[in-house]
């Protein structure tokens, strides 16, 4: 090991949908040695990279695993609403993105043989056919619809009340970017756009998304909420803007930039 990653791993370890973090009021996972230390059961590892010149691995947990003394399992989506660094999320979401990859191809598809890691390349492969699986990324849109002063905002149901965002929605097989563009916009609230402009992406661990992010006009049409897809949709301008998403999200990101474009600031 070269000496500058001598000492501490940090461990982004898994058990289903939750991450092993530590009991306190800033959200941290444990640091040690190795993983044994911990004295926890696990399959599967997987270095991911530095934090702050620490070595991180992506482990996966055993299912009945119980935490350490003073560690906790929790969710890693309710925690992206609850005060959590932005670099560590997107850590920690790569984590979790690896760790999903291993436990829905640890058996080929095509024949059923185990798969094994490929030296040096973030693939596995079935001994048997010889078949590669990487990990899966799912493109999705993001955008912020915009008419003069006025911007679109909606709820999901999972979001905690009173939070409101952009629209989005993934990308279905044989569409281009700006078509489910236009098909998500048209599905969830009922209207038009055009104008579509690139803005920017973030990768995003719920399951294995890359979020692509695009402003777009209000062409016309009537605002209609399809309650199947989203709670609540409305226009808002600077003067009574909801609760926005945490600042690290390209959600935000994106509706911070029309605030500035609006010659206001937001710091809710």
């Amino acid at each position: 090991m070269p000496e500058r990653f001598a000492g501490p791993s940090l461990w982004f370890a898994f058990r289903d949908e939750e991450l092993l973090v530590l009991d306190g009021d800033e959200v941290r996972v444990p640091r040690s040695e190795t993983f044994e230390e911990l004295g926890l059961q696990t399959s599967f590892r997987w270095e991911i990279g530095l934090l702050d010149g620490t070595r991180c691995w992506a482990v996966e947990v055993d299912p009945d695993g119980e935490p350490p003394e003073g560690m906790a399992f929790r969710d890693l989506r309710s925690m992206f609403f609850t005060g959590i660094g932005g670099t560590f999320f997107r850590m920690a979401g790569r984590a979790k993105q690896i760790v999903g990859w291993h436990v829905t191809h640890r058996f080929c598809g095509r024949d059923g043989t185990e798969t094994e890691a490929v030296k040096g390349e973030m693939a596995k492969r079935c001994p048997r056919c010889g078949i590669f699986y990487y990990p899966r990324l799912s493109p999705a849109i993001i955008v912020r619809v915009q008419d003069g002063d006025r911007i679109l905002l909606a709820r999901s149901p999972g979001f905690p009340p009173g939070l409101y965002s952009v629209l989005a929605g993934f990308v279905e097989p044989g569409e281009s970017i700006e078509e489910a563009m236009r098909r998500e916009v048209r599905e969830e609230t009922g209207i038009e756009i055009e104008n579509i402009r690139y803005f920017g992406s973030q990768p995003w661990p719920f399951p294995n998304s890359l979020m692509i992010g695009y402003t777009a006009d209000y062409a016309g049409g009537d605002l209609r909420v399809d309650p199947a897809e989203i709670e609540d949709a409305g226009w808002y301008t600077l003067d009574d803007l909801p609760m926005l998403p945490p600042e690290f999200s390209i959600a935000r990101t994106m509706i911070e930039d029309f605030i500035e474009e609006q010659g206001g600031s937001q710091n809710s």
